[in-house]
């Protein structure tokens, strides 16, 4: 049964993420709300398990614009 909070509040998206090791491979996948600790991980799209032991497909990783970024492109406008 659904609490008045779970109604109320909204949930954060599942995000997909990979960890990408030095050569590009994929090692492993998860799925969470925030990006894991620890270096190497990426966001991308989706995850498939087909990924693992091999490189990223092109075109999966998400595109990080970052706040600064942003900014600058309003400011030239």
């Amino acid at each position: 049964m659904f609490s008045l909070r779970n109604l109320l509040a909204p949930r954060r998206p599942m995000r997909s993420f990979a960890l990408v090791d030095a050569q590009g491979t994929c090692r492993a996948l998860r799925q969470s709300a925030q990006v894991p600790q620890g270096s190497g991980w990426i966001e991308v799209r989706h995850s498939c398990l087909s990924w693992l032991n091999r490189p990223l497909p092109a075109g999966v990783r998400t595109v990080q614009v970052t706040p600064c970024l942003r900014l600058q492109q309003t400011l030239a406008a």
